[in-house]
């Protein structure tokens, strides 16, 4: 499947394909969807750091 962030956010989140044309618009849908996985691993593991 490969990576497991980018099998994460096929599967999980649902990004299977991109719902908007053009390199600029698929860059930042991309970059949202990297976001929401991390802040996920977050969430759900804490920051470590208190």
């Amino acid at each position: 499947m490969g990576e497991p962030p980018f099998a994460h956010i096929r599967s999980i989140i649902g990004l299977d394909r991109f719902t908007l044309r053009s390199k600029k618009k698929i860059n930042i849908q991309w970059n949202l969807f990297c976001i929401i996985h991390n802040l996920k691993k977050v969430h759900a593991y804490g920051t470590g750091f208190v």
